[in-house]
């Protein structure tokens, strides 16, 4: 090789290591993904409505959301992670919004050293925190925590026997596990588990299953308005036993959706939900006010839902978080990356609108009993449980 041609190897070598190193940017640019469109639309159209409301200026650098539809599908979510990384050069990735979608992003941002903040419920996606998962976080309550709470409500209203019927993806057999962990700690008896797929139009061959085995309750193991057609389906063959959900389906679209056949459906829930209805002491009753006041200002009355406010939380994280990584480093670097991902697992005691968040290195979640209310549905609202 010539001199020249060495020099100019050299150039190109060193312009590459500088490119793959960053550069300090004046600006935050926060990378979003949500499911949009697709099965989880109910689910995506209140977080995509919520970017809008987030801060745009945090610790003295204005913020750039760089918001894309992954259409509920685990390619395209795998796709728009890399790009907002790779492209956007964004500091941080906060989505998706479901289950299946989330977990399949864990090897991007783990490759690409970049904090990502899930609006997705399975305990699966944080724990356990290994070398990948130090990266990733997550803002809804994780699905153990919430199949206790159900569990042990069933147990203390004398449920005996329970039929299952879930998503056949990661939410619904991650929710499965950990119910049936659950179920058996309180004594309760799992006598039949049935799955279905989120785009299915007909579940009547499930739901005779789970009839034919007359449990005392069931429990549906899915979420936004894909959970309405097993409880419709039930109630349409003549099942009066209880029915029970996940937090999954908390948002005004399943009850526009379920409409009477959801009546009197008992759930596990964030406070958000009921925020009005909280007490004073209820350490989340303020955030949660605060959002659905920021949210109904701008989308109308009554227009709130609890997965947004799943996306309002990761603000309120970003916002506590940002001006300790400012002190380290600044945007753009790697170094900013690895900064905001320290400062995010160093949150401890912030109240939020789901709950109060403590992380830790080995808790990415960080939410405990508080982060969840017992409701049920009567005359179409949401009403909690004393």
């Amino acid at each position: 090789m010539t001199k020249k041609r060495i020099i100019v190897a050299a150039f190109w070598a060193v312009l590459g290591s500088l490119a793959l190193a960053g550069t300090a940017s004046a600006q935050i640019k926060v990378g979003i993904t949500l499911s949009a469109t697709g099965p989880a639309a109910s689910l995506g159209g209140p977080q995509r409505n919520t970017a809008t409301l987030l801060p745009k200026e945090i610790g003295g650098k204005t913020i750039e959301y760089i918001i894309l539809d992954d259409g509920s599908d685990t390619t395209t979510a795998v796709k728009n992670t890399r790009k907002l990384i790779t492209e956007d050069n964004v500091d941080v990735v906060i989505g998706s919004s479901v289950t299946p979608n989330s977990i399949a992003m864990i090897d991007v941002v783990s490759e690409l050293q970049t904090p990502m903040i899930s609006l997705a419920a399975s305990s699966k996606i944080v724990d356990p925190v290994d070398a990948k998962r130090q990266w990733v976080f997550k803002t809804p309550q994780n699905d153990s925590l919430m199949a206790g709470a159900i569990a042990d409500y069933m147990a203390q209203n004398k449920v005996g026997t329970v039929g299952f019927i879930g998503f056949s993806d990661a939410y619904g057999q991650g929710w499965y596990d950990e119910f049936a962990k659950a179920a058996q700690s309180h004594n309760l008896k799992i006598v039949v588990n049935e799955s279905y797929a989120r785009t299915d139009t007909s579940v009547t061959g499930q739901v005779l299953k789970l009839i034919a085995a007359n449990p005392d309750a069931i429990l549906i193991g899915a979420s936004g308005t894909p959970a309405a057609l097993p409880e419709a389906t039930l109630r349409e063959r003549g099942y009066k036993g209880k029915i029970y959900q996940t937090h999954g389906v908390a948002n005004n679209d399943f009850l526009r959706v379920g409409g009477k056949d959801v009546e009197g459906t008992i759930l596990p829930a964030g406070p958000i939900l009921v925020a009005a209805q909280l007490p004073d002491t209820n350490p989340s009753k303020a955030a949660g006010l605060a959002y659905t006041r920021a949210y109904e200002a701008a989308f109308g009355p009554g227009s709130v839902a609890t997965f947004g406010a799943h996306l309002w939380d990761a603000g309120l994280i970003l916002e506590h978080a940002i001006p300790e990584a400012l002190k380290t480093a600044q945007p753009g670097t790697p170094a900013f990356r690895r900064a905001l991902r320290d400062a995010i697992e160093s949150t401890g005691g912030l109240a939020i609108s789901h709950g109060v968040v403590n992380m830790s290195k080995t808790n990415h979640s960080g939410l405990d009993e508080r982060a969840r209310v017992m409701v049920t549905i009567k005359d179409g609202k949401w009403l909690l449980l004393k």
